[in-house]
């Protein structure tokens, strides 16, 4: 693991500490986890983005998975 230093302004950092409180953490480990979440969520927002792109590409064609309908099972709850 590699130590950095960052700069974070004081109410940020005194809402982390509560919740790092609350949550018997670190502050390294609490950023950890945040940065993890937000690079899943970069990643998917990118997936999303190419495939938006895809689409509008080559959009999908009336009736082209209308094989697949007959194939749906719908329960009634």
């Amino acid at each position: 693991m590699k130590t950095i230093q960052m700069t974070i302004d004081e109410p940020l950092l005194a809402e982390v500490d509560r919740v790092i409180q609350a949550l018997d953490t670190t502050r390294s480990a609490f950023i950890r986890e945040a940065l993890q979440l937000a690079l899943r969520q970069h990643k998917i927002a990118k997936m999303e983005q190419q495939q938006a792109e895809g689409y509008a590409r080559h959009p999908v064609e009336p009736g082209e998975f209308d094989v697949w309908v007959a194939e749906q099972a719908w329960t009634e709850q």
